[in-house]
């Protein structure tokens, strides 16, 4: 039926030549330059184009399929070439560009190949879809709705598995002209399973099971033997503790990489390892000669993965055996699984390592341990098969798995250099700030002026921590005009010492504001004359109070004119008798303190013009606002 053309939903149990059966009429549909030669076809109908698309759900399928399509269309010399992840893209895409004839691949690197345009399936003939129902239980589904509706319209679809849920027949109706729906069993096997397999249900513990798997892999008579875990840890579990016992054993499940999974398989189909413990992606299609035992280590699911995993043995009418644990937690799933298939396993015999008819029902010699004895110790072992480096994808690494690539890469990251400091560009205020002259700030002069000395502030903040960027002197921040005034103060630091040497000091604009008015000003002002002398003069009384302010030198802009014009005059006649007498102040003196405050007026010896301006009067206390204003009243009376 499929080399005339016609669409096909094939249905046959496990182990009875599907692979075959559709890949014979698919060789014999694809024009090759051997039919050219004998004339069933003509010149322009050869393309290095795929004329046949095979869509399998695991990459141990794809290999396989692969390697039986090649060896039946050996003789045509028909173009065969498997695309599955797991390997790097370049050798798929030059064996793609050198031409072929059929492409067998899994759904998820297909559909890359082809978005990337390295794949062209518009010359596609016939379309083929082995183990459908697994696609749609992986979640491929929409993938392979994506690769059907990049084909020709025009195609022979066939789709073939060993069960055929509802889902799958309804993907065969929206894809498929008229199907024709075949079943292929033998008139003597009525079951749903291989009728020469001979099927074992034990209830077994779950620390014993390790001991009844040693046990059952010395039965006479056995062969290659395949364990199914249900979880990836499970199966890497197993198999490092069958290796401690004795036995050569492989693994094969995701969290392997592609090289090593393919190495597992390579050894246990030459021989070099007859148990593979796995996983269920190695339940589905996988042939390989002279397995003898199947054990399903953890209940299955469903019955069709039973089905599929017991079907690695009893293949092409050979004989097997499939023992099944069951978990007392999994009696429920397991009586769903015998009701579905109907078998005579409903209530599971509790079995140990040590139970009597383990023995007698496998074959098993009595006396047995679950140690493989050292003469029996005659296979190569995994390490014998050579490990191909395919240049793996997906971030499994390469070697033995995932999960040691891993632990190599974070070894690597400690190897390498260490990172340069996230901070590498610093900024103060938006401003960028040399690092090598952040904390270098030359030392003040001490004749220099106390606004003088906070110039550098913005400067020496790069070293200092963020709490500390705001300074404040009497509660007023001193930061934010340090910057902008630092060089008018430092030129009048020096007027004023010129200054005071002269006559008469002038009065001369300060470098700093008013910023508090303390209580001087108020007890002063009632008793200020009504006479205003010169403006000149008049800034006396509020220089005391800034940052460089003197009695000697009234340097303050006259921001605030006021009735202390009365007495200003006066201030400036007796700051010209002090800077004869007072003696000259050598160190900085920034802090006044209201003892020197005092003693200064008492002695009626002010200090010097030239030291005035080194000196800070930032608080006035009452004393000295009485000794002003009586000196005032003099002044008026004179």
């Amino acid at each position: 039926m499929a080399l005339t053309g016609t669409d096909i939903i094939g249905q046959a149990k496990t182990g009875t030549g599907k692979t075959l059966g559709f890949g014979l009429p698919l060789l014999e549909r694809v024009t090759v330059p051997v039919d050219v030669e004998a004339g069933r076809a003509a010149p322009e109908d050869l393309t290095d184009a795929p004329q046949a698309l095979v869509v399998v759900p695991t990459r141990e399928l794809c290999v396989q399929v692969t390697n039986d399509l090649l060896t039946a269309g050996k003789v045509r010399n028909v173009r065969v070439v498997s695309i599955y992840g797991g390997r790097a893209y370049e050798p798929q895409v030059e064996a793609l560009k050198k031409g072929v004839d059929v492409v067998v691949g899994t759904p998820g690197r297909l559909l890359d190949l082809a978005g990337q345009k390295k794949l062209d399936l518009k010359h596609v003939k016939c379309l083929v879809l082995d183990e459908a129902d697994e696609m749609l239980d992986l979640g491929f589904l929409p993938d392979v709705e994506k690769i059907i509706d990049m084909l020709p319209a025009k195609r022979q679809t066939m789709l073939f598995s060993a069960t055929m849920p509802g889902a799958v027949i309804g993907l065969a109706r929206r894809y498929m002209s008229q199907p024709m729906h075949i079943r292929a069993t033998a008139p003597d096997d009525e079951g749903m399973t291989v009728a020469n397999t001979q099927q074992f249900v034990y209830r077994a513990h779950s620390l014993d099971k390790p001991e009844v798997v040693a046990r059952i892999l010395q039965a006479e008579g056995r062969g290659l033997a395949m364990i199914f875990c249900r979880t990836k840890r499970t199966a890497a579990d197993i198999a490092e503790q069958l290796q401690r016992r004795g036995f050569a054993a492989g693994a094969v499940h995701g969290d392997l990489g592609q090289g090593a999974r393919e190495q597992a398989l390579r050894a246990f189909r030459n021989g070099k390892v007859d148990v593979l413990v796995c996983t269920d992606v190695a339940a589905r299609g996988i042939d390989v000669e002279g397995v003898t035992h199947v054990i399903n280590y953890q209940s299955p699911e469903d019955e069709k993965t039973y089905l599929h995993r017991i079907g690695r043995t009893g293949r092409a009418g050979a004989s097997g055996t499939a023992i099944t644990f069951v978990d007392w937690d999994d009696i429920p799933r397991w009586q769903l699984i015998n009701k579905a298939l109907e078998l005579d396993f409903n209530d599971p015999v509790e079995t140990y390592s040590t139970s009597p008819h383990l023995f007698s029902d496998l074959g098993i010699p009595e006396g047995t341990k679950g140690v493989l004895p050292r003469s029996e110790r005659t296979r190569a072992g995994l390490e014998a098969e050579e490990l191909e480096d395919l240049g793996e994808t997906g971030g499994r690494g390469r070697g033995r798995g995932g999960r040691g690539s891993r632990d190599e890469a974070r070894d690597a990251d400690r190897e390498r250099p260490a990172r340069t400091p996230r901070r590498r560009r610093r900024t103060r205020n938006g401003t960028p700030v040399d690092p090598a002259s952040a904390g270098t700030t030359a030392p003040t002069a001490p004749a220099e002026s106390a606004a003088t000395e906070e110039a550098p502030i913005e400067e020496a903040t790069a070293t200092r921590t963020p709490r500390r960027r705001r300074r404040t002197r009497s509660g007023v921040p001193t930061q934010s005009v340090a910057t902008a005034e630092s060089m008018e103060a430092a030129e009048a630091a020096e007027a004023a010492v010129t200054t005071a040497e002269g006559p008469a000091p002038e009065a001369t604009e300060p470098p700093a504001k008013p910023r508090r008015r303390t209580r001087k000003s108020a007890e002063i002002e009632p008793t200020a004359a009504p006479e205003t002398p010169e403006p000149a003069e008049a800034t006396t009384g509020t220089a005391l109070n800034t940052a460089e302010a003197t009695t000697a030198e009234p340097e303050v802009k006259p921001r605030r004119r006021t009735r202390k014009t009365a007495e200003a005059a006066v201030d400036a006649e007796a700051a010209v008798a002090v800077a004869d007498t007072a003696e000259e102040a050598e160190a900085k003196p920034r802090r006044r303190t209201r003892k020197v405050v005092a003693e200064t007026v008492t002695a009626g010896i002010p200090a010097q013009a030239d030291s005035e301006p080194e000196v800070k009067p930032r608080r006035r206390t009452r004393k000295t606002a009485e000794v002003k204003a009586a000196a005032v009243v003099e002044s008026a009376e004179a």
